[in-house]
């Protein structure tokens, strides 16, 4: 990265770092689409029990993962100010506090998987693919937090287009382990839906090897000689990342974890009302790697600007990459509102169905816009490390307005189903509020901090 005197210069360095970040963000996608698609081809049921298996899992990691985030903001932090020799022992660190997370997840998911599995009260075949397929993902936790945090540091430095190659690559290790241990090939025996969890593991394994091979031989990478020297745990520099971090993985889980439970409380419709909304949800959410992309390039471009004292150059920054995503999300909006039938026939040809997720399709056009401005907006404050009062608007968004109110729409008025939706708009539409006000706020303070360093 380097600094940037335009606003031609600074578009130029944006897209540089966006465009690989929104490949990657579509290519971990794919691989739990490829997952589910695969595992429906062997039968109903193993698509069942691993739709079920991802529906816990998927929460779990994008909290969890969300914390190891912190690693981008500190190290852009240390680049931007001039303080390399200091990033390997926060990567380091950053490595153990991966494996610690994950060993708290197994340990946890022994515990309670058991229960919520019965809880749901599934058919014994889908409850036993659910969770062996669980179980085998679990064998490429580690790894696969591991990687996170070697993503964040090669993202922290602006090449996000090596993590990109890398994520492309997991993809054809995926799907060919996939065709082996769901179809049973290769003298290998046929395990239907648990057999995507064999092939996510393997492909955990493969990322984070390359990974650490990109880090150790290729420059600058291997400038910063970070696995040069072994490093013992350091419980201070764990704070740090767990101060940042945790706040933004809290935010990120219950904003993604409200969709879960939006699932959740829609299980007493139809079965045809339930389809429609999953199927609109899964393309709201393939739109939804868009401004998350953004966020992700704003905390890397934010957090190297504030590193190095350039103030202003951060708040262009922040709002450029608002109106990028606000401009993107006008856009696709009219595609959808347009084109809402044409996408709905992707998930299906039952008529009934096909007309239900249209009337969904209409109510993400609004969603989108909301999630356009707050996703940004929250990448902009993990670049000022602001992260706790972040994390507060999050859960009074989604869980205090967006969630109640979507259910008294479902429940008690005339708009059934498609209440929850406008719940869930609302309550992004409060966060794109607020998190905007917060942005404007912290802009000014260190402003004002930084005037009194110069008077000083």
């Amino acid at each position: 990265m380097k600094q940037t005197y335009s606003i031609k210069e600074k578009l130029g360095q944006l897209s540089i770092i966006l465009v690989p970040i929104l490949v990657t963000q579509l290519g971990m996608f794919a691989m739990n689409f490829f997952d589910t698609i695969m595992s429906g081809q062997f039968s109903p049921t193993d698509l069942a029990g691993v739709a079920i298996g991802s529906s816990l899992w998927v929460p779990v990691f994008t909290g969890l993962s969300g914390i190891l985030l912190a690693v981008t903001p500190i190290v852009a932090h240390l680049i931007g100010g001039g303080k390399k020799k200091e990033v390997p022992h926060t990567v380091f660190q950053g490595v153990y506090a991966a494996i610690f997370l994950s060993m708290i997840v197994i340990f946890i998911g022994i515990i309670v998987l058991d229960p919520i599995l019965n809880g749901m009260k599934l058919e014994e075949e889908v409850h036993r693919v659910a969770k062996e397929y669980l179980i085998a993902l679990s064998i490429g936790m580690i790894p696969l937090f591991i990687y996170n945090v070697l993503r964040s540091f090669i993202d922290a430095l602006g090449l996000t287009r090596v993590t990109m190659f890398i994520t492309l690559l997991s993809l054809p290790i995926n799907v060919f382990f996939n065709y082996i241990f769901i179809f049973g090939k290769l003298g290998v025996p046929a395990l239907g839906g648990v057999g995507a969890g064999y092939a996510s593991a393997i492909s955990y394994w493969a990322i984070m090897g390359i990974a650490f091979w990109v880090i150790h031989t290729k420059s600058p990478f291997q400038e910063f000689t970070i696995f040069k020297t072994m490093q013992k745990p350091r419980i201070r520099k764990w704070k740090e990342i767990f101060k940042i971090g945790v706040p933004i993985g809290l935010s990120i889980f219950f904003e993604v974890s409200i969709f879960s439970a939006v699932t959740l409380l829609m299980s007493g419709y139809k079965t045809a009302v339930i389809a429609a909304h999953q199927a609109a949800l899964n393309f709201a959410s393939f739109l939804y790697m868009i401004p998350l992309s953004i966020s992700m390039a704003l905390t890397i471009v934010v957090g190297f600007e504030v590193g190095a004292k350039r103030l202003k150059d951060a708040k262009v920054y922040s709002w450029m990459g608002v109106s990028i995503a606000l401009i993107l999300a006008v856009l696709y909006g009219i595609i959808l509102y347009l084109f809402r039938n044409e996408i709905a026939y992707l998930y299906t040809d039952d008529l009934y169905v096909l007309e239900l997720i249209g009337h969904f399709l209409l109510y993400a056009v609004f969603f989108q816009l909301s999630d356009a401005i707050q996703a940004p907006v929250q990448g902009a404050l993990r670049g000022y490390k602001d992260v706790n009062i972040t994390f507060v608007m999050a859960l009074i968004s989604y869980w205090v307005i967006g969630l109640p109110l979507g259910y008294l729409l479902a429940n008690f008025t005339e708009f059934g189903p498609y209440g929850y939706w406008l719940g869930l708009t609302s309550g992004l539409t409060a966060g794109a509020l607020t998190l905007s006000g917060r942005l404007l706020h912290i802009q000014k303070k260190y402003r004002k901090e930084y005037m009194k360093e110069m008077k000083a």
